[in-house]
């Protein structure tokens, strides 16, 4: 296993579980506050592992390669949610300093805990019920008006692990998989909202937080394919309401490192939720995820932000001073490039390049697939309208859906 090197002056080693496109991204901001990466990577030619020279090859789920890891490590973060908790625990007993905390961790694993926890905080959620059998399925259904949300509480994520569904017989392979592991399903009622939005923060051990303006996501398919920051018409009261519940689950959970709460803005009017000032009508919200780690709704920071999400991730759990969210343009439009048709990439990034000075290009190091998230174009300025238009068409040529 390689031995990260530390920078002279006593920088630290940040240790990253997980060699995906997050960990990848934290290297330049890492670079610039003068400390070391060193990645778990799954594989050599793992996104981060092209980029950061500390890159041993290991499973998050192999307690052995984990610990091994962590040992030359001063502080360990993580790319993804899913390094199992008998893993953490180990860690934990080797005197490992984690950030996020597992205690904190376990309510972005968990989303049934996570429910639980949320609702006993009294933050705004989805009326959801735990599922066992095909007869709980049917009674909430009853409840709540069909189709009703199927989610594993484990294990999902873009899409994936979710169903929407109206009848108990769209889920038998479902609950036999849980009732086999003893999980139950997360049921929640179909809301019917007006848009997604994401508050975005960072947290640091010593409870300093910092928090980006809440953004408008976009989903095609389950999968989120563009970000406007700020989100556009969003009323001041429902933003300062979303960011005071980013702020206390942050704090009740104890959240280190960036946290992400997406949320649905519910249409006016709508008897779920909180409404936020009472009875004229303002939209109210209720909580979707959670995510404790950099989230696809802030990659437009790193571009449109003082300080973008992965610096400030690196700050928070080093325990630095955290650096300015301000937005650095009125608008600032986030565009996902997914798997598309073209294999070859680097044509296509010369000619986007080129089309668009002002865009910034951010590839992942990915093989391509269809549909699976291969970078990012982030476009700031003044005209919302343009910034889309431009910042969609660099995505679409990378894609391979235009080409001109």
């Amino acid at each position: 296993m390689t031995i990260p090197r530390k920078a002279p002056g006593g920088f630290p080693v940040v240790g990253i579980v997980g060699g995906g496109q997050l960990a990848r991204m934290c290297a330049g901001p890492a670079a610039e506050l003068g400390v070391t990466l060193s990645v778990l990577a799954e594989a050599e030619d793992s996104s981060a592992a092209l980029v950061i020279p500390s890159a041993p090859v290991g499973a998050h789920t192999d307690v052995d390669a984990v610990r091994r890891f962590a040992a030359s490590c001063d502080v360990v973060t993580f790319d993804h949610e899913h390094v199992p908790p008998e893993v953490l625990a180990h860690l934990v007993e080797d005197g490992v300093t984690l950030h996020p905390s597992p205690e904190a961790l376990r309510y972005a694993q968990d989303k049934l805990a996570m429910r639980q926890r949320l609702t006993s905080l009294g933050v705004p959620c989805p009326r959801w019920v735990r599922a066992d059998t095909a007869a709980d399925v049917e009674a909430f259904a009853d409840e709540v008006g069909r189709p009703v949300v199927a989610k594993t509480p484990r294990g999902g994520y873009d899409g994936k692990g979710v169903r929407v569904v109206r009848s108990a017989d769209e889920l038998t392979d479902w609950l036999e998989r849980a009732a086999d592991a003893g999980t139950g399903l997360l049921l929640e009622e179909r809301v019917p909202f007006r848009r997604e939005l994401a508050v975005l923060l960072a947290r640091s051990p010593s409870g300093q937080a910092a928090v980006w303006p809440v953004v408008e996501t976009v989903q095609t398919d389950g999968v989120c394919t563009e970000v406007l920051a700020p989100a556009p018409g969003l009323d001041p009261d429902l933003s300062a309401a979303a960011v005071e519940a980013g702020l206390r689950v942050a704090g009740e959970l104890g959240v280190t490192g960036v946290l992400a709460v997406e949320l649905f803005e519910l249409e006016r009017g709508s008897p779920r939720g909180v409404e936020v000032t009472g009875a004229d009508g303002t939209p109210s919200f209720v909580v979707n995820e959670l995510a404790m780690r950099p989230h696809n709704s802030g990659h437009w920071s790193m571009d449109g932000a003082v300080t973008g999400q992965f610096e400030q991730h690196l700050r928070a759990v080093l325990d630095l001073p955290l650096g300015s969210p301000r937005p650095r343009a009125p608008w600032t439009v986030m565009a996902n490039v997914l798997g598309g048709d073209l294999p070859d990439l680097y044509p296509a990034y010369r000619h986007v390049m080129a089309r668009d000075p002002e865009a910034k290009v951010h590839l992942y190091g990915k093989g391509v697939r269809p549909g699976r998230k291969i970078g990012h174009v982030n476009l700031s300025g003044d005209d919302l309208d343009d910034l889309r238009e431009r910042a969609g068409h660099a995505a679409d040529y990378i894609q391979g859906k235009v080409t001109e």
